[in-house]
């Protein structure tokens, strides 16, 4: 039998309904798509593969989904670090994206998050920002998967003049882009303190009329909570549930102030929570209580968030303080063990953005997302349980070896579809035009 492509490693982490390990075994690989997992030998006697690769001393796991970033705002990475997010915001960041941002802006920092993702081992993610033309081109370009945010805010920018146009812009977005095998699209109100009643209604009409996700910050910080409840006598959770964006499509991002009773209604009503523990706790904006959604039945996926209030978009580390934080915050060595943190990367972040049937496990008729990671670094030895490495120990610096949909975009720890000196050349450049203005001010 004939495959494309046959993948040998020492273990492989489904990441299926079973969590199963297989030792010694081979992904065969057709056209892009999973077509068989069996032991190697098994596997020799019944595939003549046009490329066999061996990898012993790895472990092979699904591609890792970042299940919410800004994608261009690599560029701004430490630009305003140390400050609460307000002051973060208002006096920093937006006015540094008035000025700056344009469709070269997002070109440049989109290409640098998507070659910083690919070597870590992110197949997909999930982009909430200005001029997402531009950041699905770049990407699509790179051979990676997004779920591009379809951006609205109620104030004009460079990229859009009132409510009307984002909507008029998103929705030729969807249109360009509805049979991509790569791109799809979301819709990405940025947070009820900036978006209208008006257009968040919008957004849940026509997310449920095209069937696609919301994707927004929801209760990342108590001054969010407390300003809303000072000037609407509501909780934001409660305006978006009364304006009927929670659903099973939203993807609510942060979450880190929830009652009881909000818990219960995300679980009541299917919708899902995108935990960010790292910027979060980089902003001190409080913890999300993982362990209590997890026992409610709410789906939890990890996001990095932007480069620009992280500092970085390593989703390997995002599931070590993942699941350490939440030990802590629960007070139990046992919630989110490690099995659970590789879920929240993977196959939880794909139904996050409703691509579970086709990526974030290794399972027959999948698309061929894959991660190794080479585990014989010393750091990673001795090895009892590949899991518990993976999670705990492991860096993206051993991340050797990465496909999507079949197509292997890096070998041996280099990219094979960009061009590295010349995406970080364009960011030396931006660094210095953004701070010798901001010196000069």
């Amino acid at each position: 039998m004939h495959a494309d492509l046959l993948i040998h490693a020492e273990w492989i982490l489904t990441v299926d309904a079973d969590n199963r390990q297989l030792t010694d075994h081979a992904v065969a690989v057709t056209d892009g798509r999973i077509q068989a997992i069996l032991p190697y030998d098994d596997a020799r006697r019944t595939f003549q593969a046009a490329q066999t690769v061996e990898l012993p001393g790895h472990v092979l796991i699904p591609g890792l989904v970042n299940a919410h970033t800004h994608a261009a705002m690599s560029l701004l990475r430490g630009l305003a670090d140390d400050l609460p997010l307000m002051t973060w915001l208002h006096e920093h960041i937006w006015p540094t994206e008035q000025r700056w941002v344009d469709t070269q802006f997002v070109a440049d920092g989109t290409r640098l998050a998507v070659l910083e993702m690919l070597r870590g081992g992110v197949t997909c993610y999930n982009d909430m920002y200005f001029h997402p033309e531009i950041t699905a081109q770049v990407t699509a370009e790179a051979g990676m998967r997004a779920v591009i945010g379809m951006i609205v805010v109620d104030f004009p920018t460079g990229y859009a003049a009132s409510a009307d146009e984002y909507f008029a812009k998103g929705l030729a977005l969807y249109e360009h882009y509805q049979h991509h095998p790569l791109i799809q699209l979301a819709w990405a109100p940025h947070a009820p303190y900036s978006v209208s009643d008006a257009p968040l209604q919008r957004v849940a009409e026509l997310a449920t009329a095209l069937q696609v996700p919301i994707h927004i910050h929801l209760h990342e910080t108590a001054d969010e909570i407390n300003n809303a409840l000072r000037a609407h006598d509501e909780r934001p959770f409660a305006r978006l549930d009364r304006l009927g964006l929670i659903n099973p499509l939203l993807a609510a991002v942060h979450m880190t102030q929830l009652s009881d009773a909000e818990i219960a209604r995300l679980a009541e009503m299917g919708a899902i929570v995108v935990h960010c523990p790292e910027s979060n706790l980089k902003l001190a904006s409080g913890f999300c209580p993982v362990a209590k959604l997890f026992d409610a039945g709410v789906n939890v996926a990890l996001g990095t968030d932007g480069a620009a209030s992280n500092n970085d978009l390593n989703l390997l580390g995002e599931m070590r303080t993942a699941a350490l934080l939440a030990k802590g915050i629960a007070g139990s060595a046992s919630v989110v063990p490690a099995a659970d943190a590789l879920r929240m990367a993977t196959i939880n972040g794909a139904r996050a953005l409703g691509l579970a049937d086709e990526i974030g496990s290794i399972e027959l008729g999948k698309s061929a997302d894959l991660v190794a990671l080479d585990l014989r670094d010393p750091h990673t030895q001795p090895l009892y349980h590949p899991v518990s490495q993976l999670v705990y120990a492991a860096g993206r610096h051993q991340v050797r070896q990465v496909w999507i949909r079949g197509q292997q975009v890096i070998r041996d720890g280099v990219a094979t579809t960009m061009r590295v000196p010349e995406i970080l050349a364009e960011a030396q450049v931006w660094a210095a035009r953004i701070g010798a203005a901001s010196v000069r001010e």
